[in-house]
């Protein structure tokens, strides 16, 4: 049997569209989403002066066990619905290897090279910022936020970027959630009959929504981060786009592998000319403005954060830069 072509592949994939239904993405709407990082003024710095964001390996985040949760969960439940999904015991053998396949090249290769950006929902009239997120992430107050309007991202649908919004639930809910996904996955393949050399397609797309849910769903107790995810998806990036933007970074947990996004760059040519940008061409573009801390919305810390933005040539800023008026204690 011949091999089956892009546009036949692509059909087999789009059966299984709606299993990632559930998780809203957002490209460049209608109406203006605002994002909010929040950080320390440091990191501030070095974004405004090179114009790029470094996106995490999620298993270096904090919530380093929601990730695995979701994988390792998934990973379990996945034998019981391949035997729903096929009359051929042969046909349910084949596609719990293909799936364990996708799973140990997750392991070995793409996990190192999956990356997020972690932001929070941030309300259109509030120019204090949350306490929580200030705290937990803005360097306890003493930090700084980059609001991003996600309105002006000109956002290109081939882009292996993801926005997504994070589901907040109980472990409960979560893999109650994952095996209603799963069964629909077993429906869709037992009525799709697929042939054997095609199982493999199946399998990707149960692997594609496990390692989807995983990355966009996290315990109820983090629910006011209001949080939505930028997620590079290696798998999405066959032409290597942003291969060239793997990088890394010397820490306090020595080296870490990092991706580092530049607005309106890519790395793949098209007919011998640089490719379309996968977003706008700057970041003045889609940063809507800059909060500082409420430790640090001093007058006098407001006027240093301007002169910053003067001597990295980003002066035309400083009318984006507010302060929080939260009245939260110093602390160092």
């Amino acid at each position: 049997m011949s091999e089956q072509t892009q546009d036949q592949v692509n059909r087999t994939l789009q059966l299984y569209a709606g299993l990632t239904a559930n998780i809203q993405t957002k490209t460049s709407p209608d109406t203006p989403l605002l994002l909010a990082h929040y950080t320390s003024v440091e990191v501030v710095e070095k974004i405004l002066k090179h114009e790029d964001l470094w996106f995490s390996n999620p298993l270096y985040m904090n919530d380093l066990e929601e990730m695995r949760l979701g994988i390792f969960v998934g990973g379990q439940l996945f034998p019981k619905f391949a035997q729903a999904a096929s009359r051929d015991a042969d046909h349910s053998r084949r596609l719990v290897e293909c799936f364990n396949h996708f799973m140990a090249h997750l392991d070995a290769e793409t996990a190192l090279d999956t990356y997020v950006f972690c932001l929070s929902e941030h309300d259109y009239n509030n120019v204090d910022g949350l306490l929580s997120m200030w705290r937990e992430y803005g360097s306890k107050g003493n930090g700084a936020a980059l609001v991003f309007n996600t309105q002006k991202l000109h956002y290109q649908p081939h882009s292996p970027i993801l926005i997504a919004k994070v589901v907040y639930a109980s472990y409960d809910e979560r893999k109650k959630e994952l095996e209603a996904r799963l069964a629909d996955w077993a429906r869709i393949t037992l009525d799709a009959d697929l042939a054997s050399s095609d199982l493999y397609l199946a399998a990707y797309a149960a692997f594609d929504f496990v390692k989807s849910f995983a990355l966009t769903t996290k315990h109820r107790g983090f629910s006011e981060e209001r949080e939505w995810r930028a997620i590079y998806v290696p798998e999405r990036d066959p032409l290597g786009y942003l291969r060239g933007h793997l990088d890394y970074a010397v820490g306090s947990r020595g080296v870490e592998p990092k991706l580092k996004f530049k607005f309106g760059d890519t790395s793949v040519p098209h007919d011998g000319k640089p490719g379309e940008p996968l977003t706008t061409q700057k970041l003045s573009d889609v940063l809507e403005f800059i909060m500082l801390g409420p430790s640090a919305s001093s007058p006098l810390a407001r006027k240093a954060f301007i002169r910053m933005l003067q001597r990295n040539n980003k002066g035309d800023f400083g009318d984006r830069v507010i302060s929080s008026t939260i009245p939260l204690r110093p602390q160092l």
